[in-house]
């Protein structure tokens, strides 16, 4: 048994600490945040730093890299900024990682070096305006007619909408079979016939939280991913790695917002004395630092189960019910020992705090995960839902 990270991966911590140190300052953060757009500079910073398409196959312009070194990025960039370690998870794993995996080749070469080059982005659209959890119960519709698939209907809760090129969306193709009828699609968005929305958010707000309505639009057959009925099946196993990614990115950012407090905490006095002498500031910072470091090793652990290919549906569903919670209090209780200051948007306590909560709701929520957990751990036989 071994705790520890290859010197390489510790080379690569390193420069990616440099990296988001050099890019990710506080005012550009800060900018993004309240512009709810990045910008145009970042997606060609990170391409250079091949972090753009650090999951993607070498031979489109990615790294290739494992799932432990792909979490050491989200972790580090997350400290400094949670929407683009979020960025890099969805171009990565919840859309071109889909692609990579199941597409066909002419349109991996014509799609993905254009990820990987910071040139265009993906989503994922999955969720509707009646069904998010229930993600089997989706009513867009694929027909085949005259040599396309014409797609009909409407995504909501969609992230990247007015930011990404391409979608990897997923419809009904044979509605009777219910989750086993679900084919994925590469949705370019200025197909005729796609029109978006977006919402005004709190949190996550350079990711562009949005609809997309589908009307009689016609993809070629070949825009199909994977096989026909096969999409439920995809996604599923494409969101138990982005989901442990999703964790470790709510564990980097609750920790850089422990790291402000206790450093806050050293400076700060009352009666006298730093108001890390008492025991109620020290306690409360303790509780979180030791449970963060639990769900750290939960998540790498996780993590390099897949690089064993070994299953880890269940630990990636243990990460997102519990993980996201977790970070959330830590960041709050940052917010507390800080003060009145923290309250202020000059400090990036609540951003912090807006971003990770959407994790609570957005990917499954924790009610969901458990559900995960005891079919896993328990049996078949004990889902509710049969």
């Amino acid at each position: 048994m071994d705790f520890g990270f290859t010197e390489e991966q510790q080379l690569f911590r390193a420069s990616v600490v440099e990296f988001a140190k050099r890019e990710l300052t506080p005012e550009k953060v800060k900018n993004w945040d309240r512009s709810a757009s990045f910008s145009p500079e970042l997606f060609e910073k990170l391409a250079q730093a091949g972090l753009a398409g650090i999951a993607l196959p070498q031979e489109y312009g990615g790294q290739g890299a494992d799932s432990v070194t792909v979490g050491i990025a989200i972790e580090e960039l997350a400290k400094f900024d949670f929407n683009v370690a979020n960025l890099i998870i969805i171009d990565n794993v919840l859309s071109a990682g889909i692609l990579a995996n199941y597409g066909r080749e002419e349109l991996k070469q014509a799609v993905l070096p254009q990820i990987t080059s910071g040139k265009k982005h993906m989503g994922i659209a999955l969720t509707e305006p009646h069904t998010g959890s229930d993600a089997a119960n989706i009513k867009t519709i694929a027909k085949k007619e005259d040599g396309f698939y014409v797609l009909n209907g409407e995504k909501a809760s969609v992230s990247m909408v007015g930011l990404a090129s391409y979608f990897v969306l997923f419809a009904k193709t044979a509605p009777e079979l219910g989750s086993k009828g679900i084919s994925a699609f590469l949705l370019p968005m200025d197909a005729e016939g796609v029109q978006t929305y977006t919402f005004d958010d709190f949190g996550y707000r350079p990711l562009k939280r949005g609809g997309i309505s589908l009307k009689n639009v016609k993809l070629p057959f070949q825009n199909l991913i994977g096989q026909e009925n096969e999409g439920f099946k995809i996604v599923m196993k494409q969101f138990d790695f982005s989901k442990t990614l999703l964790s470790l990115a709510c564990i980097g950012t609750a920790l850089a917002a422990l790291d402000d407090a206790l450093s806050y905490a050293k400076q700060r006095e009352a009666f006298g004395r730093p108001i890390l002498k008492f025991e109620a500031v020290q306690f409360r910072l303790v509780e979180h630092y030791t449970l963060l470091e639990a769900a750290r090793l939960l998540c790498y652990k996780t993590l390099w189960l897949r690089d064993k290919g070994l299953p880890y549906t269940k630990e990636a569903a243990m990460c997102k019910w519990w993980i996201p919670r977790l970070c959330v209090e830590a960041i709050h209780d940052a917010i507390i020992t800080i003060g009145n200051p923290a309250y202020s948007k000059d400090y990036p306590q609540e951003k912090r705090l807006r971003d990770v909560m959407g994790i609570e709701i957005g990917d499954g929520t924790a009610d969901i995960q458990k559900i995960v957990v005891a079919r896993e751990a328990f049996g078949r036989e004990f889902v509710p839902y049969k």
